[in-house]
């Protein structure tokens, strides 16, 4: 904890109106709290999804259990699920299934995701992640004169789209830890499918930068009116495509996606696009296969242990190193300044990421195809290493990190340039016995690829596919000639962010908190701030996501927009450093322990919302 603060209790729920927290939720737009006006992503921003301006959040105290997710009515699906005695688990699968009906930009049947559940005895990462189709190779994302396709052409393509891996996943963790039968959890989805929900702000906002999704014939009829504008807020927009598709999911589980007609329609939209089509086959469909992995729990300050996902996910490396860094290099002026960063502070934090994404950018990538740096990716992590890489931070700004050498590396590899990752989701859920998810969900850039698939059925919407090998480095080396660690492969799933979190008692072992957000690469960011706020400098969820967002990706200082005094931009710049003022939307999600029970948090940023007992 910062010194001369005092630790902050946990600020009391209020009283849900009889509507759920939706009817909170538009009250607060409609009295004024909702901050500026929505607008798309500018070029300048490097998380490319729109700014919808800050919602005040009061943060949600509850006593048995709670759901934090990205849109009211997937947390109230959630909540739902918990109260008939669902599982973390079940409570998640209803919940992402939600999602993928009205966050579609984000995340849903077409991608893939990243889960740690806990059970009250161990943690376990699921890995859900898409692969490269059998067919890909180092080339798929190069152009005929050899260079990388430009992104957004790369973006927009069948070529991009990585076989999906969320509902598979989704379906290999309830059979450990269900509790409710499959069928069950998607009837909340199916039932706001076949009924309609009210297009919200947010929706409306993407849907107005949402320039590929027009190419899509089937995408442009189903979201834009017939003059070519996005559907209005409050539109009721019915998908009776994907509802067909959840009522085959329920019934046959996840062969419904992965095997027979719907399977082949991705196929043929894939396969079939105009320009650009993709290499993915039924055989990669069916052979698709989730991965338990091991997960990385990471010893921090006296007392805590904080577990996060192994790679192909760079987010826990990242942030432990960032936060080892820091903690290795003091700072001599308080942390914080009239409640925000100093710029003390936020120079040893940023030049502490220009380390750690030099390494990410060097060394991370799929484990299957990619040996850690001496065997052990915890290498990484360890202190006489990040003790010497923490001395290189000086007074004035090192601009751009090189990556270090943690241990014996048998392959030299070559360093990439920053793979953009984009449109995500996060979900925190802890169930009345305990139980924990943390799970990142994504398609990767907003509206994926923007290719529709209606599973085949002819009907009115369907579900977007993900545009996630974009995620891979597009050259497959360096200047040098030496192989880029995050190439494209066959069967290999992209390295990405995303950064689900659970947070322990080291002396206990209690569960104290479940994190994560989305964000593209500054997830981690994102994630690091808020433990770092939380347990660092005593505050509560709320308050913590609240925080300005901040960071470097190993380039310049980035800082959200309008959060920070003219002094703090100046006293950076005179440090030596390159400050952006940009759009940093996050969708933090968290919920933690407290002396009574829970209190969650959720991103002002945002349309998320937590509910509880």
């Amino acid at each position: 904890m910062a010194a001369g603060q005092s630790r902050p209790q946990p600020r009391p729920a209020r009283a849900r109106a009889a509507l759920g927290p939706l009817a909170w939720l538009i009250g607060a737009l409609l009295s004024g709290c909702a901050g500026p006006a929505v607008k798309p992503p500018t070029a300048a921003s490097p998380v490319p999804e729109a700014a919808s301006g800050l919602t005040a959040k009061p943060g949600w105290a509850t006593r048995r259990f709670a759901v934090a997710a990205a849109n009211p009515l997937a947390t109230e699906a959630g909540d739902r699920i918990l109260r008939a005695g669902g599982s973390a688990l079940d409570a998640a699968v209803a919940v992402q299934m939600v999602l993928a009906l009205v966050e579609p930009q984000s995340s849903g049947l077409g991608g893939g995701a990243f889960l740690l559940h806990w059970d009250g005895q161990q943690v376990q990462a699921w890995d859900g992640r898409e692969t490269a189709p059998a067919g890909a190779d180092e080339r798929l994302l190069l152009g005929p004169d050899g260079r990388p396709l430009p992104l957004p052409q790369a973006v927009a393509s069948g070529r991009a789209v990585g076989v999906p891996g969320a509902v598979r996943m989704l379906e290999a963790a309830h059979r450990q830890h269900g509790r409710l039968p499959w069928a069950t959890l998607f009837e909340p989805a199916i039932a706001l499918a076949e009924q309609g929900f009210p297009v919200s702000a947010r929706l409306h906002t993407m849907l107005q930068a949402a320039d590929h999704l027009r190419r899509d014939a089937r995408a442009a009829r189903f979201f834009f009116l017939p003059d070519g504008q996005p559907l209005p807020i409050d539109h009721r927009l019915r998908n009776p495509a994907l509802a067909q598709v959840l009522r085959s999911i329920a019934r046959q589980g996840s062969s419904a996606l992965h095997d027979g007609p719907v399977a082949a329609d991705i196929v043929a939209r894939v396969q079939g696009h105009a320009t650009l089509p993709g290499r993915m086959t039924a055989a990669d469909l069916a052979a698709y296969q989730p991965v338990r992995r091991e997960p990385l729990c990471t010893d921090w300050q006296t007392s805590y242990r904080i577990c996060g996902m192994p790679p192909p996910s760079s987010g826990h490396l990242t942030v432990m190193q960032i936060l080892g860094l820091v903690d290795h290099a003091s700072v001599a002026a308080p942390a914080l300044q009239d409640g925000i960063p100093s710029a003390a502070w936020l120079h040893t934090y940023t030049e502490a990421a220009r380390l750690a994404y030099a390494d990410r950018n060097q060394y991370i990538a799929d484990p299957d195809f990619t040996a850690p740096p001496g065997g052990d990716w915890r290498s990484l992590l360890g202190a006489d290493y990040l003790r010497q890489r923490a001395g290189l931070i000086g007074p004035t700004s090192m601009t751009s990190a090189r990556p270090g050498t943690p241990a014996v590396v048998r392959v030299a590899y070559g360093t990439s340039a920053e793979s953009p990752e984009h449109g995500t989701s996060h979900l925190s859920i802890v169930d009345a016995d305990g139980r924990a998810v943390a799970m990142t969900t994504t398609i990767e850039a907003a509206w994926g690829s923007g290719l529709l698939s209606d599973g085949g059925s002819g009907l009115p919407g369907g579900f977007l596919l993900n545009n996630q090998l974009t995620d891979f480095s597009p050259e497959p080396a360096d200047a040098q000639g030496r192989p880029i660690a995050n190439r494209v492969q066959a069967g290999k799933r992209p390295r990405s962010s995303m950064s689900p979190t659970l947070v322990f008692d080291r002396r206990d072992g209690r569960l104290l908190m479940s994190l994560g957000s989305p964000g593209g690469a500054t997830i981690i960011h994102f994630v690091a701030k808020t433990l770092i706020g939380s347990f660092d400098w005593g505050l509560d969820a709320q308050r913590a996501i609240d925080l300005p967002n901040f960071g470097s990706l190993n380039g310049p200082t980035l800082l959200e927009r309008g959060r920070f005094p003219a002094s703090t931009v100046d006293a950076l710049r005179a440090r030596g450093h390159t400050v952006l003022e940009v759009d940093l939307p996050s969708g933090l999600q968290a919920i933690q322990r407290t002396p009574t029970g829970w209190f969650g948090g959720a991103d002002p940023r945002r349309e998320g919302v937590v509910m509880g007992d």
